[in-house]
């Protein structure tokens, strides 16, 4: 892996430097070494890179569904052989443990061998017409250029999730990854589709600050389509300066999920799969559990249990393969959340589990006797926290759960299986996990949120319904009467 081609700007099929005279200093979020420095793009740069999509997109929109196949299968053989090299950066640059990376590798490749079989599934229809001797023709063309925004916390996975989509569907695609994982969250997925075909010009990284461009990403003229990855208000943001622009903007946002225990539930899995739903990647993933609601009846259980296993958790140096909750992206991150914890305790919050915390790891803290309406129930907790809630019937948990904002994820832990779809029917959030952890994203299911916890859905049929239009095109092979 060569850092000196990867903190280059990727415009127009080739490696270059940003045109601005600033730079951006990637830094590891466990030591603070610098991984690498980036000349940021400015204006000019995004303008070139979105029309480099829209002249390279005709030309792969042309091509057959056999012919883009090729370009993804070779992308996902590239990754499972580097995935050494993938799982070095991300430590490095994201501060993700090697189980977490491996984890977020899967996925990507699941992705990409989906996205090899998308183009074959992007089909029209031809409808009865009213007229006498016409037929109806509905095409499904693709919407042309798609402006991507990625996060921080899952960036090779949440990149490259929607540039495939977007690129399986016959478009180009112009991407801005988050300035604190820029290689992980853009140039690495670049080299790695370049390197399997991807014709120059039609996928384009820009790596820059707001500060630089302003909302030029968002208000450029060629992009139809914008997709969002992070947090609630900027992606308001993102939604009304694209409205503005007749742009559709597709918003996958944050998570206040509720992790649910009945009382007939297998206790020692549900605190097994409550750790892995809350502490995977330090918490820093949108679907992870936020509020752990369990029966008054078996709290007392639970609580015993899952304090001990999560106390049990080693913290520390991503790069230890013994690590689970390693640091977070940043000390802002962290002196927000300290804070949240301290603001919970003093309202009377107590602390089941307080691990100790060095640098940006924070170690894992578990919080009890919150009530729903407390500041720190209602916000996304995106770190290694968790709130534990009593209730004592399926309508209290219903409405505890429907009690925010946010609408993302969730679980619902019973044996008796049809009670668990039927309160997750009632449940306002775009996914309900029975008997299982809050943390899934399958390839070929659509994904999304309620609420403010997104618009749109990719994945599965999903995804050809957001990135591509329709077009109605009539034939009449006859002649119409007119009355003048």
């Amino acid at each position: 892996m060569d850092l000196n081609k990867l903190t280059k700007q990727y415009i127009g099929g080739h490696w270059r430097d940003g045109g601005s005279d600033k730079r951006l200093s990637v830094r590891n979020p466990y030591n603070d070494e610098e991984v690498g420095s980036f000349a940021i793009a400015t204006r000019e740069d995004i303008d070139e890179a979105y029309r480099s999509a829209k002249a390279a997109q005709k030309e792969w929109a042309a091509l057959t569904a056999y012919q883009r196949r090729d370009v993804f299968e070779k992308a996902a053989q590239i990754v499972a052989e580097r995935r050494g090299e993938i799982i070095d950066i991300i430590i490095k640059e994201v501060g993700g443990t090697a189980l977490k990376a491996n984890f977020e590798i899967g996925l990507a490749i699941d992705s990409l061998k989906e996205a090899a079989s998308t183009g074959f599934k992007v089909i029209g229809s031809i409808i009865p017409s009213q007229v006498p001797n016409t037929d109806n023709y509905v095409f499904r063309k693709p919407v042309g250029v798609v402006g991507v925004i990625s996060p921080f916390n899952f960036p090779f996975f949440l990149g490259i999730k929607p540039v495939l989509a977007a690129l399986a569907t016959g478009n180009g695609v112009v991407m801005k990854p988050h300035e604190e994982t820029p290689i992980t969250g853009g140039t690495l997925m670049a080299e790695i589709l370049e390197d399997a075909g991807l014709p120059g010009g039609l996928f384009n990284i820009t790596v820059t600050e707001i500060p630089e461009i302003g909302d030029y990403f968002l208000e450029h003229p060629i992009p139809r389509v914008h997709i969002f990855t992070g947090s609630a208000p900027v992606g308001r943001h993102v939604a009304e300066v694209s409205a503005r622009h007749f742009k559709k903007a597709i918003l996958e946002l944050g998570g206040n999920n509720a992790f649910i225990v009945l009382e007939d539930a297998d206790i020692d899995y549900a605190v097994e799969a409550a750790t892995f739903s809350r502490f995977t990647h330090q918490g820093q993933i949108c679907m992870s559990a936020n509020r752990l609601l369990v029966h008054r009846s078996v709290a007392a259980e639970f609580k015993e249990k899952f304090a001990k296993k999560v106390a049990s958790l080693t913290t520390g140096d991503p790069a230890d393969p013994a690590t689970i909750v390693g640091p977070l992206i940043n000390d802002r991150e962290v002196a927000s959340l300290q804070q949240r914890v301290d603001d919970a305790l003093a309202g009377g919050a107590t602390a089941l589990v307080r691990s100790e915390s060095s640098g940006n790891v924070l170690g894992p803290v578990v919080l009890d006797g919150v009530k729903n309406s407390d500041p720190v129930a209602q916000g996304e907790l995106f770190g290694p926290v968790i709130l534990v809630m009593e209730f004592d019937t399926d309508d209290e948990a219903i409405d505890i759960a429907n009690d925010s904002l946010y609408g993302l994820s969730g679980a619902i832990h019973t044996r008796d299986l049809m009670r668990g779809v039927e309160m997750a029917k009632q449940i306002e959030t775009g996914m309900v996990h029975i008997n299982d952890i809050s943390i899934f994203d399958e390839p070929i299911v659509p994904f999304g949120g309620e609420k403010q916890s997104g618009i749109g859905r990719l994945s599965g049929q999903a995804t050809i319904d957001e990135l591509t239009t329709q077009q109605w095109i009539s034939v009449n092979h006859g002649q119409s009467r007119f009355p003048y």
